[in-house]
């Protein structure tokens, strides 16, 4: 990737997680240092106003492109080592930058939970990037990375003490605060708009391994918890994690990529920790409920239109207090495949609201780590922990505000 004017461009800078992006950008790393970066977006005067609202007179480069003008798109992708792109729903936006990205060897990182759009993504255009050089990843948001990267990173402690890798890991939620994301809803209702088309959609999102390589085996994962559930390995009850569907699927990708390494019988999966005792199944019992209403009426068209002008708009999220006073504590166990003493539990948290603030830090050093990091891993459509593994979290750990321990 010689000769590029840029080592990152952000796409879609003047929405609500873009900006949050390069102020990081712009905190952390200035204009004139080593990182080479500028932002992108298809509104001249939008942007012009962010970059002196962030950045004043510094000399912060503007690129104007539309997600519909190829050739815009074209330019900006040569442009650059990595394009960091916020823009969703992704596929209805998102299409033409991948392809080009996975055309022209540039690495490409986003925040999509969209699982038919990364499927479609996988099939189309997986080949095309392994033979260009590119490392296309979706997920490099809370959606996936605390849970991509910690089972990684369980697993890799795993068998540095014991030898073996767990043949099960839980991925508990232990505490979060935060506002909803305009951005997450709207791709969630544009996947239930073509599930009425499509109905496969349905089966697919349904599907334990829908993520995974075609033709190769798939383990004994099931359905995700919908339910109240007492689980005795943390002693608490547990409710259903709304972000399941595509997390345990991108896990489960990352671990068929790898070929294996866990064992073919390894199982994962994800809830939210409720508490103990009548209060906790109380609590566990009221977030199924809650789940199960939000869904219904995601389902269906009337009650869609409804949800639409209540929840949060595409653009908009929570405020700047409750961004930087939000958290996430996620537990991770990792069960040793004969001694339960040997059982490993590991933390990850992170220090800000996280489907925003946090968000925003961990898709800006993905998009640094691809186009700055010496990596030797593959290329094509992978995982954040395939594509970038250690030196990714090492710099989450480093630079964004996230831990990742071991409970002794």
């Amino acid at each position: 990737m010689a000769n590029k004017t840029f080592d990152v461009v952000v796409w879609g800078a003047t929405g609500f997680t873009g900006r949050l992006v390069t102020e990081y950008l712009f905190k952390t790393y200035g204009i004139d240092g080593d990182l080479k970066w500028a932002i992108a977006g298809r509104n001249q005067t939008k942007l012009a106003q962010l970059k002196q609202d962030i950045a004043g007179d510094s000399p912060l480069p503007i690129i104007i492109a539309d997600s519909d003008d190829v050739s815009s798109l074209r330019e900006l992708v040569t442009s650059t080592r990595s394009v960091c792109t916020t823009v969703g729903p992704y596929a209805l936006y998102g299409t033409h930058l991948v392809a080009l990205c996975s055309e022209l060897g540039t690495h490409y990182c986003d925040l999509t939970g969209e699982l038919p759009w990364m499927r479609q993504i996988i099939d189309d255009y997986g080949s095309t990037a392994e033979k260009s050089g590119a490392r296309i990843v979706h997920n490099c948001g809370f959606d996936c990375i605390p849970s991509d990267l910690g089972t990684y990173f369980v697993q890799s402690e795993m068998f540095k003490r014991h030898g073996v890798y767990a043949t099960q890991v839980k991925f508990r939620v232990a505490g979060s605060s935060g506002g909803a994301s305009g951005g997450t809803i709207a791709s969630m209702m544009n996947i239930m708009e073509q599930a009425k088309k499509d109905p496969s959609i349905f089966e697919l999102m349904a599907d334990p391994y829908a993520l995974n390589p075609l033709n190769l085996p798939r383990g004994d994962d099931g359905g995700d918890q919908t339910g109240a559930r007492y689980d005795p390995d943390f002693g608490q009850w547990t409710g259903p994690f709304v972000m399941a569907g595509i997390n345990t699927r991108v896990v489960r990708r990352s671990h068929a990529l790898m070929d294996y390494p866990w064992g073919r019988e390894f199982r994962y999966d994800e809830t939210v920790l409720t508490g103990r005792g009548p209060a906790g199944f109380l609590k566990a019992a009221l977030l199924v409920a809650a789940t199960a209403m939000i869904v219904g009426a995601m389902v269906f068209a009337p009650t869609r239109k409804l949800l639409s002008r209540i929840v949060p708009a595409p653009g908009e999220g929570p405020s700047r207090e409750a961004i930087e006073s939000g958290y996430f504590k996620i537990e991770l166990l990792a069960l040793h495949p004969e001694d339960a003493s040997k059982n490993i539990k590991a933390v990850v948290t992170g220090d800000r609201d996280p489907g925003y603030g946090a968000t925003s830090k961990m898709i800006a050093e993905s998009a640094i780590c691809l186009a700055r990091d010496d990596l030797t891993t593959p290329t094509g459509v992978l995982t954040p922990s395939v594509a970038m593994g250690p030196t990714l979290l090492d710099r989450l750990i480093q630079n964004a505000g996230m831990s990742f321990t071991i409970v002794e």
